[in-house]
């Protein structure tokens, strides 16, 4: 049993340095689109399934509430959260709408969208993000390996380097903790100096 313990920490903990080792640029730009968006007062909007909308409305808490710092509130809103919403689209049109019909109902341009599918292929997830390109906002898609399809329609793809859906997910939330931390510095610095 202790082998298969270490075996899972050390499969996490390679496949998060092969990831940050492939994506550290990317997550320095996106990390100052995300606090440029915040400091407009524009939102961020995340939505996916299972896992996925976990790790959805825990980024989005963390945006909202803090994360390190005592700041102000960010804007973001996790679109898998209101049950009420989700299964009335899912009921009167399809469960493949629930996140297209709410960028219908709260996006706007200048608001940016992270869709987070494990496997990339999540019908409502890339519904949405096509509906979220139709309204001009930009998309970063939070994936595993073989994401292609939900890659290609993005602007940023963060793709771990694995098939293994729990490396996957670990990999998703500590990227979202590291945007979280590096937008907090970004607009904390930004506001300490005005």
């Amino acid at each position: 049993m202790k082998e298969k313990i270490l075996k899972a920490f050390k499969d996490s903990i390679a496949v998060k340095e092969k990831f940050v080792k492939e994506n550290i640029d990317s997550i320095i730009e996106v990390s100052r689109l995300l606090a440029d968006t915040f400091n407009r007062g524009d939102k961020l909007l995340l939505f996916g399934n299972g896992g996925s909308a976990s790790d959805a409305s825990h980024i989005a808490a963390e945006f909202v509430n803090r994360f390190r710092k005592e700041r102000p509130a960010f804007p973001a809103v996790a679109l898998n959260t209101d049950m009420a919403v989700l299964t009335s689209i899912a009921n009167d049109y399809d469960y493949a709408d629930v996140f297209v019909r709410q960028l219908k109902a709260l996006a706007r341009e200048g608001d940016v969208v992270i869709a987070i599918s494990t496997s990339g292929n999540s019908p409502n997830v890339i519904k949405a993000v096509e509906a979220a390109k139709r309204k001009r906002l930009k998309t970063i898609a939070f994936t595993g390996a073989k994401g292609d399809k939900l890659a290609s329609k993005c602007d940023y793809v963060f793709s771990v380097p694995s098939g293994n859906t729990p490396r996957v997910q670990e990999t998703h939330i500590t990227l979202g903790h590291v945007l979280c931390q590096m937008v907090e510095e970004l607009l904390f610095e930004a506001h300490r100096n005005k």
